[in-house]
């Protein structure tokens, strides 16, 4: 069962009944990451938190489709797939990647995705419907910092 790890609850139990649909609906179907960090399979020996979600312990299986990733990724394939075959053999060795929970002014569910490109990208290769990931809610303020002026107006 997923839940919202700290304050917050009725947010938390919304995100949580969303996503859940969300899961239910899903179809099949600075520096970039991997420069100068570990790779795959040491991973989880370094543990799998980021500066931003030091603090949040609960991983969320996101469905993939739902994402939005506006920055096109730069791809090495040898660390895509390195994370195939990780993935494959022991995906608990995979951190989660980092997602934004953005409310819109009329209380739409945005789900922004900046880094774990590598990440996604092995999940894509093997037609995974869901990736792991550990929720961050965040403002529209947020959002400005990662996309400036090109900031879409959520709803």
């Amino acid at each position: 069962m997923m839940a919202m790890a700290g304050p917050g609850g009725s947010r938390g139990a919304r995100l949580c009944a969303m996503l859940l649909g969300a899961e239910r609906r899903a179809q099949p179907g600075g520096q970039e990451e991997g420069q100068g960090q570990l790779p795959a399979a040491a991973m989880a020996e370094a543990g799998d938190q980021s500066i931003h979600t030091q603090h949040i312990s609960t991983t969320h299986n996101i469905p993939m489709r739902i994402l939005i990733r506006p920055i096109p990724a730069e791809l090495e394939p040898g660390k895509v797939q390195s994370l195939v075959e990780t993935l494959q053999k022991d995906p608990e060795r995979v951190p989660p990647i980092d997602v934004l929970w953005i409310k819109g002014s009329q209380g739409g569910d945005y789900f922004y995705s900046f880094g774990g490109c590598h990440r996604f990208a092995a999940h894509r290769a093997l037609n995974r419907e869901t990736i792991p990931a550990k929720i961050i809610p965040s403002t529209l303020s947020d959002l400005r910092t990662y996309l400036g002026s090109s900031t879409p107006h959520l709803r």
